[in-house]
């Protein structure tokens, strides 16, 4: 267990605090690029900042404080222009940097007027990379936004899925470093859950041997191997620092701190050539970024009357998103019991106090990049084992995994291979 000081922190994540100023080294996706693939605006909230992302009419994007330093106006309604955006109340021009380029009125008044040039609205620098859009927040110089190896080959087809869950990222992220939980929530659960939607007949049967068996440092984080159910050989893969998460059939979950009781989820699918042929993809390579499909993945929780929504339950995002909500928006870890099955947790946290630590006395923490030469591609592939539980069963497009369920593309091959059936009913 933590204290109640350790608890603090390593979960809240605003300026100022151990962990925030960490994080606040890192670039973070704060979007994807199919949600703003022409010009206009977005609200997000990074790091316990509110801010209005946007995309001018040339294309470039942008990022600033939510209001304008002019009268307050929401920027979030402001008018993208050619350059920059303008604020809809008064229509102060500012470009990417903050800079204000217009103020009209002044200048009618005073066409000689340097008063925009003492103006200045919040900006952070924002890149598209890979089908996402990515924020730094922290002290320059910046550092290079890795181009991790699943962001840059232009070889891979992706489709990206989104959620906001209502807790704290912590709790998120050693989800993914806690392997015990599989064969018993994806697994056991997983065959309550069909039993309670009436098809007890459709079984899951994750077998023990599917739970993490090591776990060890790693150059970009911690190493997971595990035995496949079925499988003679072990299989790994990493989670890179400080909450990518890549799983063994290539696909990530990105864990993104918004505040300290909301995380931004990203569900990353990627395939490659082998993918793209079992599920019948043709997809145009390279793909445009504002065109990788994006798609909601649904949070589930109690509704009003306290009923539980089964029916949202059949999958592993589910299954996942439920019981990291359900701890509390910010778990309590001065009353957790831990045991043998937790190492990978308790590896996880002596990484994240090791590296405030580091940014506490004025280091760079891992995975903060600066070598262009180095950040061409970053290989994060460990034993390039495809389709660790397979694509295709028989002729069922498995779609239990992650939020595959609700994925563009695996919807489109479980129609194309099973039928318009199949995405009516229950998934095992």
């Amino acid at each position: 267990m933590l204290t109640t000081e350790e608890n603090e922190r390593y979960t809240r994540v605003g300026k100022g605090t151990p962990c925030g100023e960490l994080m606040r080294r890192y670039w973070h996706p704060i979007a994807a690029s199919g949600q703003l693939p022409e010009h206009g605006t977005k609200p997000v909230t990074i790091l316990g900042e509110r801010l209005v992302l946007y995309r001018d009419r040339s294309g470039k994007l942008g990022l600033v404080e939510e209001r304008c330093p002019h009268r307050r106006g929401g920027m979030v309604f402001g008018i993208p222009e050619e350059t920059g955006i303008r604020c809809a109340y008064h229509g102060w021009l500012f470009d990417g940097t903050g800079r204000c380029l217009e103020q009209p009125y002044e200048q009618i008044v005073d066409p000689e007027s340097t008063f925009k040039d003492r103006v200045q609205i919040g900006a952070y620098p924002v890149e598209e990379l890979g089908g996402l859009i990515f924020a730094y927040v922290g002290p320059e110089p910046a550092p290079l936004l890795p181009r991790w190896d699943f962001l840059v080959d232009p070889e891979i087809v992706r489709d990206i899925g989104l959620a906001i869950i209502p807790c704290n990222w912590l709790q998120c992220i050693e989800n993914g470093v806690d392997g015990t939980h599989v064969p018993y929530l994806h697994g056991r659960f997983s065959d309550y859950v069909l039993e309670r939607l009436g098809r007890p007949d459709l079984r899951r049967h994750i077998g023990g041997s599917d739970a993490t068996t090591g776990w060890e440092p790693h150059k970009f984080g911690i190493l997971k191997t595990r035995i496949p159910h079925g499988s003679p050989k072990s299989v790994g893969n990493p989670l890179l620092f400080p909450y990518i998460d890549r799983q063994v059939d290539d696909s990530m979950q990105i864990r993104v701190p918004m505040d300290d009781m909301h995380t931004f989820f990203v569900w990353y699918y990627t395939f490659g050539v082998e993918g793209q042929a079992e599920l019948g993809i043709q997809a145009e390579l390279p793909q445009d970024p504002r065109r990788v499909p994006v798609y909601e993945v649904p949070v589930p929780d109690l509704d009003e009357a306290g009923n539980i929504p089964w029916e949202l339950l059949d999958n592993n995002s589910g299954q996942d998103l439920v019981m990291w909500h359900s701890q509390g928006e910010i778990a309590d870890r001065t009353k957790e019991h831990l045991g043998r099955g937790d190492a990978g947790v308790i590896l996880y946290r002596k990484l994240l106090k090791e590296q405030i630590q580091i940014v506490e006395e004025g280091g760079e923490p891992i995975n903060t990049f600066r070598d262009p030469e180095a950040n061409r591609s970053i290989d994060t592939s460990v034993d390039n084992y495809k389709g660790f539980f397979g694509h295709l069963s028989g002729k069922k497009v498995n779609r239990t995994l992650g939020a595959r369920k609700y994925s563009v593309i695996y919807r489109e091959a479980a129609k194309r291979i099973e039928g318009e059936e199949a995405l009516s009913g229950p998934i095992y």
